[in-house]
């Protein structure tokens, strides 16, 4: 595995400003002409997929020999050495109503681990990266996760389950079980954006049901290089494959990661 010079952080941080741009220009411009449905509350627009192609070819002309997950097209398997996951507008409903949350992410896999992460709101300005032991920052800054050791005084990030409606009795179960132990709870739409937070200090815990690789790689990395944990239902590493996420500083994880358990377990993450 070579990554000379941050080749391939650079090549994400070019291809990652581009897509920002189309984002922006297009802010506030889609008209109901300019949606279409994936499934129940899945949108996408033709910002997503001119973003992605953007993205893609970006990285294809430094990187021809790469494989690629992204969300609106291409869905390579994880055969081979290197693979980009890629999502190019994370919170597209966010994005249709002009609500501020929504993001630009994209990770690098080598031989099925996440070695690099990027997330980009292009709103802000602000762009979260890490490379597998190096260390996690912000717009160039190293950050943390926070020192939050007690759950009673923490912020917790969550999303509601759209791609799994039919778990929302037992999510409201954990919602309730967790909000009573909590400072608060966020729910802003963007797991990516989410996950990057949590890597800053901004939040100190995340649980969402039902995320796509692509709403976690590279999130999932920004977490593990800021000192944070990021599991499975279960504990275990599979969140990228079942796309359920419990994530939090140390102290904080475990303590959600029980009240997950309590309630899904023998319903799903053995």
């Amino acid at each position: 595995m070579k990554n000379t010079e941050g080749k391939f952080l650079g090549t994400a941080f070019r291809a990652a400003m581009l897509a920002g741009d189309i984002i922006l220009e297009n802010l506030g411009k889609i008209s109901k002409d300019d949606i279409d449905t994936k499934q129940a509350s899945d949108f996408v627009t033709y910002v997503d997929r001119e973003s992605e192609r953007t993205i893609l070819s970006v990285i294809r002309k430094e990187f021809p020999g790469h494989r690629f997950l992204a969300e609106e097209s291409v869905k390579d398997a994880a055969a081979g050495e290197y693979r980009w996951i890629i999502d190019p507008l994370d919170g597209t409903t966010n994005f249709i109503h002009g609500y501020p949350a929504f993001a630009v992410s994209i990770a690098l896999e080598f031989s099925g681990e996440i070695i690099m992460g990027l997330v980009f709101d292009p709103l802000r300005k602000e762009v979260f990266t890490a490379e597998k032991g190096a260390g996690a920052f912000l717009n160039g800054r190293p950050v943390r996760v926070s020192a939050v050791s007690e759950l009673k005084h923490g912020l917790i990030a969550t999303g509601f389950p759209f791609r799994k409606k039919e778990m929302i009795e037992e999510y409201l179960r954990l919602f309730r079980n967790i909000f009573h132990r909590v400072s608060d709870i966020r729910r802003a739409g963007s797991a990516a954006l989410d996950l990057a937070h949590l890597a800053c200090g901004r939040c100190d815990g995340f649980f969402e049901i039902g995320l796509s690789p692509w709403d976690v790689a590279a999130g999932s990395i920004l977490i593990k290089e800021a000192g944070g944990i990021i599991t499975d239902f279960g504990g275990g590493g599979d969140y990228l494959l079942t796309g359920n996420i419990v994530g939090g500083t140390p102290a904080v994880h475990g303590k959600i990661l029980e009240e997950v358990q309590g309630v899904f377990r023998g319903v799903m993450d053995k």
